[in-house]
């Protein structure tokens, strides 16, 4: 008996809108992956290390966790992973002992290169059929799902 090949695009139009980005956001990332793989980075370890470069670098893991919207203990184990990779530093604070200072090695900073050419490759692969006008409309309407969301979530916390 054989099997039956799954139509993808007729699974994916029966998906919610919310199924459809959630969707969209892991076949992304799973695309990031494979161009990342070659480095030796994982989706956890380059989006930690962008978001580091983003953050001017010399960031407390605290503030590192809270951009990245992760729990401390989650960051942790990518943080390790990085520094024995030899892309990242850890080092107490000047002003409090307690925090720990994440900074960029010359070496993670250089891999930042490299990651920035693979991400905005990977970028105009999926974006690819996308005019201009419709890529603003979408960010907007991304943008608003994402501030209604967290209004909502704000209600709740009050």
């Amino acid at each position: 008996m054989g099997f039956k090949m799954i139509d993808d695009n007729a699974v994916f139009n029966k998906l919610s809108l919310a199924e459809q980005l959630g969707r969209a956001t892991r076949l992304w990332r799973a695309v990031a992956n494979r161009e990342l793989a070659p480095l030796g980075l994982t989706y956890s370890r380059w989006t930690l290390l962008w978001k580091l470069k983003g953050l001017n670098d010399n960031v407390s893991q605290k503030n590192l966790a809270k951009a990245l919207e992760i729990e401390l203990p989650s960051l942790m184990r990518t943080l390790k992973q990085l520094e024995t990779q030899g892309l990242i530093n850890r080092h107490c604070c000047q002003s409090d002992k307690r925090a720990r200072i994440v900074t960029l090695t010359d070496a993670g900073k250089s891999i930042l290169t490299e990651i920035e050419g693979l991400i905005l490759a990977t970028r105009r692969d999926m974006l690819a059929g996308i005019d201009a006008a419709e890529l603003r409309i979408f960010q907007k309407v991304v943008e608003r799902i994402t501030h209604n969301a967290l209004n909502k979530l704000d209600d709740r916390n009050e």
